[in-house]
């Protein structure tokens, strides 16, 4: 099933970040896993945002970033979910609490993150928030 063609496929934005340091995060490889996760789960990826040679550990310098949080928080929004490669894509802010509070408020807004590759998906479940945890303090180091 081709998501675009399904009217109840959800509208999706994806966020690519690469920093050059590990080919397996090259944006091809995030659009790739973003492209097939989205084909099985119902999504229509209409929008890209790319820090393409960006550092995630900090919001300085990540324009893509930046707009889609804004993009996300205006009214009326184009897309209901982002799908980001994996947690340390979205970012490897120094305090994990910074990765966490960016994704709140795209969620508050109504617009659930999506980590295509983390085992845990789109699952919200307290457990999940855990382990999404641990893995932002990962990712920061």
């Amino acid at each position: 099933m081709n998501a675009a063609d399904d009217s109840n496929a959800v509208r999706a934005a994806q966020y690519l970040r690469m920093s050059a340091e590990n080919q397996r995060y090259s944006t091809k490889n995030q659009q790739n896993a973003i492209a097939e996760y989205a084909e099985q789960h119902g999504y229509d990826v209409i929008a890209s945002y790319v820090d393409a040679g960006k550092s995630g550990l900090s919001l300085k310098g990540r324009d893509a970033l930046k707009q889609l949080l804004s993009d996300a928080l205006a009214t009326p929004r184009a897309f209901d979910a982002v799908l980001v490669f994996d947690v340390s894509r979205w970012g490897r802010f120094q305090n994990p609490d910074q990765a966490a509070h960016y994704e709140f408020l795209c969620r508050q807004a109504g617009v659930r993150v999506v980590y295509v590759s983390e085992p845990f998906g789109e699952d919200v479940a307290p457990i999940t928030t855990i382990v999404k945890h641990l893995k932002r303090v990962m990712a920061s180091e």
